[in-house]
């Protein structure tokens, strides 16, 4: 479409971008929508369905999606509580889509353009977005991402009739009307093959200007973001892959691995755990134990992170490593079950690090483990034949030189709001924070003040957003 309009090489570069990242941070607040839809994809896919500007069309979806699978008792309950949420911001935010999106931009280098262009494409036609803004106060190739982001979601799911439909039905509220008749006009061939299998070959074909290449440092840089927007699906795991990396790091340093391949098992940690995005949170925040179903589907998610990798031949060899980080030498991992001879030393470097530093975290159903109780662990599963004892032993080794703790935290915070903050991030509520640092209620919500204060946020995910910049949630 900016083809069509014959918009000059940078304002289609900044569409391109734009309509790439655009919705790349609408996992930032899952765990809100898991407690308050259930399968937060499904959420997200049903979205499309109803124009969120109208008052009727936005709560028929909340009635349909609003405790979708629960028992009426537990529905009813939610729904007393759901205009106060709103309220909050602690139902769907998307101001922390945005600011992932403008994070992630600015970590990738794309300029202030793509940056201003994400944050409009949030807006509407008639002013109800996100912003406020209306008409042509919104850039236009903001408008043609929202306009792209719809049409192409019916597309999949009803086809070329449905697409301009939708198209024409939100015309005037939702889009600019004359992106919509243009688009009428050439819906045809502007849809043409999008219901294909998406290749990478036609996506960096499609690029306006020159393909960009990345530096290694820059290469190292979109990896460990890819690795960060990952994490923080779920805020009982805000830092694992930054923490994963540094520990392979150090432990392929002293088993004395090649240089490139140091480097390889460091790149792998930061991505190891992208296809997490493929499993709802409906499962990852689960507090009790999981049913065949859902574990399955958990076992599902190193191959989803292989697949994501190697759809980019420059990164398929991440992805041969990272499929491996819960394989275990007797067998008895996924998603392969491989065994010792079938795994190489990165694969047992990347399993025995990733095995430590998700036991020191906290998850649903426990809490986060000391170091010495996850050495311990670690320890019996090597003498059970399940992680390399070379690779353990580099690994906690790695773990037990950690660096001292700062003194110094952004924004101002104190070593105390740290600790209120990574409660915070993890859904703790300002009670349940008083009672895990023994502090009395009212101090704890004073904290809680203080830090919405000092980062500029104003939720849960705009925390967790904060402590994944600035590294916050872990000590190593």
């Amino acid at each position: 479409m900016a083809e069509l309009l014959e918009l000059d090489v940078v304002e289609r570069n900044v569409a391109y971008y734009s309509g790439l990242l655009c919705w790349v941070g609408c996992h930032t607040d899952a765990y809100e929508q898991a407690k308050w839809f259930g399968d937060d994809i499904a959420a997200k896919r049903d979205s499309f369905r109803y124009d969120q500007g109208k008052p009727t069309q936005a709560l028929a979806y909340a009635w349909r999606s609003v405790g979708a699978g629960q028992a009426p008792l537990a529905k009813a309950r939610l729904w007393a509580t759901l205009p106060l949420a709103a309220r909050q911001h602690a139902l769907v935010d998307l101001r922390n889509h945005w600011l992932a999106a403008d994070e992630l931009t600015h970590r990738l280098g794309l300029g202030d353009d793509v940056r201003q262009s994400l944050k409009e494409s949030f807006e509407r036609w008639d002013g109800k977005g996100a912003g406020g803004i209306s008409g042509d106060e919104v850039r236009l190739t903001s408008r043609l991402v929202i306009l792209a982001d719809v049409v192409t979601a019916f597309y999949t799911s009803g086809g070329l009739d449905a697409a301009v439909t939708v198209a024409r039905q939100r015309a005037g509220t939702h889009f600019d009307p004359d992106l919509v008749d243009l688009f009428c006009r050439h819906a045809g061939e502007l849809m043409a093959g999008l219901d294909q299998a998406s290749s990478w070959e036609e996506v960096l074909a499609a690029e306006p200007s020159l393909s960009r290449t990345l530096a290694e440092p820059e290469l190292d840089e979109a990896l460990r973001a890819m690795g960060d927007f990952a994490d923080i699906k779920s805020p009982f795991t805000i830092g694992h892959s930054a923490s994963v990396a540094g520990l392979t790091w150090a432990a392929s340093a002293a088993l004395e691995q090649p240089d490139e391949e140091r480097v390889a098992v460091r790149r792998a940690a930061w991505v190891h755990d992208i296809g997490r995005l493929g499993v709802p949170n409906s499962i990852w925040d689960k507090p009790g134990p999981l049913n065949q179903s859902e574990t399955e589907r958990v076992h599902l998610h190193p191959y989803l992170t292989e697949r994501m990798l190697a759809g980019t031949p420059a990164l398929a060899r991440l992805g041969a490593i990272a499929v491996q980080h819960h394989e275990r030498l007797d067998g008895s991992g996924y998603p392969r079950g491989l065994t010792g001879a079938a795994t190489t030393l990165s694969g047992r470097i990347l399993a025995s690090a990733d095995t430590f530093a998700t036991m020191t975290e906290p998850r649903p159903h426990r809490p986060a483990m000391s170091g010495t109780e996850a050495a311990a662990l670690l320890r019996q599963k090597v003498s059970a034949g399940q992680l390399d004892a070379d690779a353990t032993g580099a690994v906690l080794e790695a773990a037990g030189h950690r660096a001292p703790r700062r003194r110094e935290w952004p924004a101002g915070l104190t070593a105390r709001e740290v600790e209120v903050l990574r409660l915070l991030a993890l859904g703790l509520s300002n009670k349940q924070i008083a009672d895990q640092l023994t502090i009395s209620h009212k101090t704890a919500g004073s904290h809680v003040e203080h830090i919405y204060t000092k980062t500029g946020v104003r939720n849960r995910a705009g925390v967790a957003l904060f402590a994944m910049k600035h590294a916050l949630m872990n000590d190593y």
